[in-house]
């Protein structure tokens, strides 16, 4: 493998550096390069070209907003024994929480990049002589590129109205990977009952398409000398709320973050219902990938969402 990292890299010295580590899907290794410090991360699964192009994707999407730092993606290699190495810019990282109120701050502005970008193109349109606008603001909800949240791909396929795209393409997916691997009968049948009632939950509420990490919990966040970071992004355009579901679940923000973020992005009334059917999404997805420890709170919040 370091043959081939070398070669791809184009450097005759590849020697491991620093951390070293792996999470429940894919290890880590930082290297010394000719070239500076670099961060692979390796996975020998068939789909890991699949996860790791979404992820570069992601991280590209991420890094032109300007708002919030990621480590630059550099490289999707394949390797002659199967699976992938994924190149990125080493970043010296720690634990978060000198930064966390600048996390809310910027994180907020990049759920706001879109909108900003929409507003300008509407505002420019009115004015006589313009131009059509910026062509990559985003209309729709979904990506350009199929994207993982864990090893498992979520259809990004474009939709007009976000209730379809969530409903259909996050929640109905889900209960699909469910009922195939275990045919639980309660979360088929209470299911059938809050698919019917999803649209209640967004009444009156405007949504547009916002750039979302997708997967933001406590472990995909850190802090360098200068600045907050997230990593391990599973990106897609979306309700910026969605974002907040998973945040929310394990711990790892703090209340100057929560309060940076509203100060720029307001909750809108009905957040409290809506936090608890995003969360629900994370609750079958992590189903999905560890099995029954997570069958109890999927259903629970479906039978809260009933009441």
């Amino acid at each position: 493998m370091e043959a081939k990292l070398k070669k791809e890299l184009g450097t005759a010295m590849l020697r491991p550096a620093g951390h070293a580590g792996g999470g429940c899907i894919s290890e880590g290794q930082s290297y010394d390069t000719d070239h500076g410090k670099v961060f692979v991360k390796i996975n020998h699964k068939n789909e890991a070209k699949l996860m790791f192009d979404g992820e570069m994707a992601s991280l590209e999407a991420i890094l032109q907003t300007e708002t919030v730092r990621v480590p630059k993606p550099l490289k999707v290699i394949e390797l002659d024994t199967g699976g992938c190495a994924f190149v990125m810019e080493h970043l010296d990282m720690r634990g978060l929480s000198k930064y966390s109120r600048h996390l809310g701050e910027q994180l907020a502005d990049m759920h706001l990049h879109n909108k900003r970008k929409l507003e300008k193109v509407n505002k420019e349109q009115q004015t006589i002589g313009k131009g059509a606008g910026q062509s990559d603001v985003v209309e729709k909800f979904g990506f350009g590129v199929q994207t993982c949240c864990g090893y498992l791909p979520q259809n990004n396929e474009w939709q007009d109205d976000w209730v379809t795209f969530f409903s259909r393409q996050r929640l109905q997916h889900q209960l699909n990977l469910v009922e195939k691997s275990y045919g639980d009968r309660e979360a088929r049948e209470l299911w059938a009952r809050l698919q019917l009632k999803i649209s209640q939950f967004f009444t009156d509420v405007e949504i547009v398409p916002a750039l979302l990490h997708g997967d933001l919990w406590g472990g995909n966040v850190a802090e360098c000398a200068d600045g907050p970071v997230i990593f391990d992004p599973s990106s897609f355009y979306g309700h910026s709320e969605f974002e907040l579901g998973i945040a929310g679940m394990f711990g790892g923000f703090n209340r100057s973050f929560y309060s940076a973020y509203h100060e720029k992005i307001p909750k809108a009334p009905g957040f409290a219902q809506r936090n608890q059917l995003y969360q629900l999404y994370n609750y079958l997805n992590h189903w999905n990938h560890f099995g029954g420890g997570y069958r109890g709170s999927s259903l629970s919040v479906m039978r809260s969402l009933l009441k």
